[in-house]
């Protein structure tokens, strides 16, 4: 899948896991930080966010120190997918 396709259907499922609904994937950017000040998500947020990538992408984030190394923004994220999707 290309890049950028895979940003924009990553974005539009986590806005329908996190159930973010006034939200649209353009509004969210590639490199705002899903956290803190960017999205602003919280802890429950990052599993929910880990229940996706095994779901959709069948990647299995067992160590949190690896989660945090992943879930950092959707650039983040989309190379992890690219790297490590078994789906």
């Amino acid at each position: 899948m290309e890049k950028e396709s895979l940003k924009k259907q990553l974005k539009t499922q986590i806005i329908s896991f996190l159930n973010l609904t006034p939200l649209t994937a353009e509004e969210i950017k590639d490199d705002e930080p899903l956290f803190g000040e960017g999205l602003g998500l919280d802890s429950i947020d990052s599993l929910e966010l880990i229940v996706l990538l095994k779901k959709e992408y069948g990647i299995n984030i067992q160590d949190p120190k690896e989660g945090r190394k992943v879930l950092v923004d959707v650039n983040t994220m989309v190379d992890y997918i690219e790297q490590n999707r078994t789906k």
